[in-house]
């Protein structure tokens, strides 16, 4: 568990602890912000192409050779990005830290087949919390650590992390039993990376070069087109890359729906909250807070993510995952309910966080658990891949519709309008309500254990009520 935690904290603080310190970087780079930018794109490009190949490589050869795999490049891509002399070098460490991304679906492959059933919900709860806590500490460590020591820190600090988990699954952990016989399907592979790619560059990009640009629209339509011929693709093969049939199961497709609606409001409040606190108090709206001071405020999501990822875990091992779904999706209803309506006053901030950090909690360890209950073992690594991947396409839809609210609305001298933080805090509350629909229409206990038999799971978690 500590290896696997120290890894997934360090995968999930590399995926937002780069963004605050993008200025910094470039100026230091001599590139402007918009070239810096592509740090975290080349991230979330690679993160995304190699999770569902590495979750499906752990499931045909062992979750923990892959695991060694996957922490020795982000160890090699945290070191490279630290050494950096110019921006090509630190793309290059960037895209080697992306093939991180499949640190959650493994880390959840090894805690299936290895714990007894009562520990895995609590164990799986505590795991998907720490992926969102990470995101939060790298949004607070940021502005310290630049001011502090350098930029070349955000990686050297996360490095250390990771050379200990390494050490720690290479020696001290097990390889897991189960195995899905098959080979890696190249040209569902090739097909998926296309559609990702396209989809997400022009998800990233579509405010820089314009929603209205041949490039947006035309990457966009590649993209669609592609994912759309990759489900085409994976119903003809013996060995598919991802098993689109599972996505026809309720409880699979409900907790995608789920995850990609919290990884929007999970990085709307990462961009609205620090840049609401940063700006001056003279506009009528700021606080004035520094990039450091900012951070802090964001604190008590963090802790509050570490509270219910544990309780949400033990909640599901005794009622099932619906309940704290449908609980997260209220809380991060409310979170952003409280600030659309008035964000004067700092408290206001603070409660939203809080209820923001209840909501992620319960929501991660949920759609996690409810996947567990839905796939058999030997599909645990790709079903959760596919999850990681659908809660990062999220977050870039997330990233790109709040960024086009606040430089669409903004005052004479560049700053934010007032209007733009209400507009983004009321775009994450109704994609909160989204994921309450949909949480609604999650399976009931008896109806998963009717699907969990069908699809002969053995380990189906036992002791929970019919409801």
């Amino acid at each position: 568990m500590l290896y696997l935690s120290l890894g997934g904290l360090s995968f999930a603080v590399l995926q937002s602890l780069v963004a605050p310190a993008l200025g910094t970087i470039g100026q230091d780079l001599g590139v402007s912000t918009g070239s810096a930018s592509w740090v975290l794109t080349a991230y979330l490009l690679s993160a995304a192409v190699l999770t569902p190949i590495l979750g499906r490589l752990g499931d045909m050869i062992g979750k923990r050779k892959v695991m060694i795999v996957v922490l020795a490049l982000l160890l090699a891509g945290a070191v490279i990005a630290a050494l950096a002399p110019n921006l090509t070098v630190l793309i290059i460490g960037r895209v080697l830290q992306g093939a991180a991304g499949a640190v959650l679906p493994l880390s959840i492959g090894i805690v299936r087949d290895e714990l007894p059933k009562e520990k895995v919900s609590v164990t799986i709860g505590l795991l998907s919390a720490i992926f969102g806590i990470g995101a939060g500490v790298g949004i607070v460590a940021a502005g310290p650590i630049v001011q502090g020591l350098s930029w070349h820190w955000l990686f050297w600090l996360p490095a250390i992390l990771v050379l200990v988990a390494l050490l720690g699954t290479i020696f001290g952990m097990p390889e897991s039993p189960v195995r899905t016989p098959g080979s890696l399907d190249l040209v569902g592979t090739g097909v998926l990376s296309v559609g990702l790619v396209a989809t997400l560059l022009a998800v990233s990009e579509g405010s820089t070069w314009g929603w209205g640009d041949f490039r947006t629209i035309g990457l966009l339509a590649l993209g669609i087109v592609a994912l759309v011929a990759f489900v085409f693709v994976e119903l003809q093969v013996d060995s598919p890359l991802v098993d689109v049939r599972l996505f026809r199961n309720p409880g699979v497709w409900t907790s995608h729906v789920v995850a990609l609606a919290f990884g929007f409001a999970m990085f709307g409040t990462f961009i609205l909250v620090p840049t609401l606190l940063q700006l001056p108090p003279a506009l009528g709206y700021g606080f004035g807070k520094s990039v450091s001071q900012s951070g802090l405020f964001l604190l008590p999501t963090v802790i509050a993510m570490v509270i219910t990822g544990v309780v949400a875990g033990a909640l599901i091992r005794k009622i099932g995952p619906k309940v704290p779904m449908i609980i997260g999706s209220v809380a991060v209803i409310l979170a952003f309910l409280v600030p659309a309506i008035s964000h004067a006053q700092l408290w206001q901030i603070v409660v939203s966080g809080i209820l923001t950090g209840i909501a992620i909690g319960m929501a991660l360890a949920s759609t996690s658990n409810a996947i567990v209950e839905s796939v058999p073992a030997a599909q645990t690594g790709e079903a959760i891949s596919a999850n990681t991947v659908v809660r990062t396409v999220g977050s870039s839809i997330g990233t790109a519709v709040i960024a086009a609210l606040i430089s669409s609305n903004t005052t004479a001298q560049g700053a934010p309008t007032d209007h733009a933080f209400t507009l983004g805090f009321w775009a994450c509350a109704v994609v909160g309500g989204l994921a309450l629909l949909v949480a609604l229409a999650a399976p009931s206990y008896r109806k998963r254990r009717q699907n969990a038999e069908a699809a002969h799971i053995d380990d189906f978690a036992e002791g929970q009520p019919v409801h």
